[in-house]
């Protein structure tokens, strides 16, 4: 029927890729990135802050149901990163404490939702990523329709089934999966930058003569 489909998953991000992204964290990829394709400030984290990091199987849905999802779940491989796109809708909670043990019992990467969970105090007390916009008490529906692996975007993130997808307590980011690779050493010269800032920082040193350096620059009037 139009509207429910299952699609295959052509491609996934590497393990060993994966693997070298989780423990960076995803402020500093983002940088490197040129802030762009990260999940906006309403992706939150919902659980004990453990970061993630997983290739992408998305799920498309009409706000406030929640049967694709169900779908996804039961066949996710383990480590991959369920991705929903539900419109940002809040009225309705699309993920809870039963569907979190079952994706725990099939060791999935993590769940992200553009839209509501409920069963907060459990999943909070849980170290299996799960990121949303908001919690509610309201159950979901499930009649469809809805998609599995194809294109989505939500809360400013496109995402391709595949994509690397990584989060921490700063949020939710979407890695190409073509240019991941590109990308690692960037990401973890950046890390041990920032590293090193801070570790000057404590110690009393912080350079700050970049500031006039920008503003001279651009013509600034009144520098000293």
């Amino acid at each position: 029927m139009y509207g429910f489909s299952v699609y295959p998953r052509r491609h996934v991000t590497e393990p060993e890729i994966v693997e070298a992204y989780r423990g960076i964290p995803v402020a500093n990829i983002s940088d490197v990135m040129a802030r762009t394709n990260g999940g906006g400030a309403l992706l939150r984290p919902m659980h004990d802050g453990t970061p993630m990091a997983g290739p992408a199987l998305t799920v498309k849905t009409r706000p406030g149901d929640n049967l694709m999802l169900h779908k996804a779940l039961q066949i996710a491989e383990p480590g991959d990163v369920i991705v929903v796109e539900a419109g940002g809708d809040l009225t309705n909670s699309l993920f809870g404490g039963n569907m979190l043990a079952y994706a725990a019992y099939r060791r999935l990467g993590g769940i992200v939702i553009s839209g509501a969970i409920r069963d907060l105090a459990e999943i909070r007390e849980q170290s299996l990523p799960v990121f949303a916009m908001g919690v509610t008490h309201r159950g979901p529906y499930k009649d469809g329709p809805g998609e599995v692996n194809c294109p989505i975007a939500l809360n400013g993130m496109a995402v391709e089934p595949g994509d690397l997808i990584v989060g921490d307590l700063d949020g939710v980011l979407a890695i190409p999966r073509e240019q991941a690779g590109l990308l690692l050493a960037a990401a973890r010269a950046k890390r041990d930058w920032e590293i090193q800032t801070g570790e000057a920082g404590r110690a009393g040193h912080f350079e700050k003569a970049w500031i006039d350096k920008e503003l001279a620059a651009k013509g600034c009037l009144g520098l000293r």
